[in-house]
């Protein structure tokens, strides 16, 4: 713990104090190195936290082409552990953080799952507790400075318990219980949580699915940091999804039960 808490100091000393200051969790993930590079048009300053370094290092140096002004640092940790969590969060907070993204997860096979409850274990840890842990984390810290937002990507799979990917969706329905709950807690401050749901969209998470009516990663991110902008609480995006889960949610048991979906 010792090694990565100086680890982490050092990102933090090479932040500019004088930019917005974003931390980037699962910043190999598409949809998050897409809004990167968005931010990086205000030359933004990124931590960006990873389970592999070499391609966080890929996506940094990417970052860097397009915005030499920027100060980027990566850092990988387990994604799991409660205490590098703990120790990341405290030391990314030291010079202030005004943007949380949480974009990790993985989405299986869900009859892989229902054949192996290891993976079915994994699959629940990784989009469920995982991104709780983060969120709590980095809500301590943004509740000392008074300000800042954390935005957890959950999924429309997470509105209704579906046979297609339940594991998964039960592992994102967590995650919007977790961004109410934190909702609640800062109502009426400055920390602003926002809960993102996206549709399916394309990227290599979804490369198995068939490419029909998958959104195009980059519109995801951009309305992503809109949303941001704006300080939404909830995002559905593209926001088509609002009105379909909301079909979805409230169509009765024995109709549900006769869809193949």
């Amino acid at each position: 713990m010792q090694a990565l808490a100086r680890r982490c100091r050092a990102v933090c000393w090479g932040i500019n104090l004088s930019k917005k200051r974003i931390v980037i969790i699962g910043a190999s993930s598409a949809i998050a190195e897409h809004c990167a590079r968005l931010w990086t048009r205000e030359a933004a300053d990124f931590l960006l936290v990873g389970r592999d370094l070499a391609r966080v290092q890929r996506i940094a140096d990417d970052l860097r082409v397009r915005s030499p002004q920027s100060a980027i640092q990566t850092v990988d940790i387990d994604f799991l552990s409660a205490d590098a969590i703990s120790v990341l969060a405290e030391q990314a907070a030291q010079l202030g953080i005004d943007i949380v993204l949480i974009a990790h997860g993985d989405l299986p096979q869900q009859v892989s799952c229902e054949q192996d409850i290891h993976l079915a274990q994994a699959a629940l840890q990784i989009n469920g507790v995982s991104p709780a842990l983060f969120a709590e984390a980095f809500a301590k810290q943004l509740a000392r400075q008074g300000h800042g937002t954390i935005a957890l990507i959950g999924s429309v799979a997470g509105d209704r318990g579906r046979k297609a990917n339940y594991v998964y969706g039960a592992g994102k329905g967590m995650v919007e219980r977790y961004a109410q709950g934190l909702q609640h807690r800062f109502a009426s401050t400055g920390v602003n949580i926002l809960l993102i749901k996206p549709g399916p969209t394309a990227t290599p998470m979804t490369a198995h699915l068939a490419p029909a009516g998958l959104a195009k990663v980059e519109q995801v991110a951009h309305a992503i940091v809109k949303a941001i902008e704006a300080g939404k609480p909830v995002a559905y995006v593209p926001a088509k999804w609002q009105v379909i889960m909301l079909i979805v949610q409230h169509l009765p048991r024995w109709i549900f039960h006769k869809l193949n979906i």
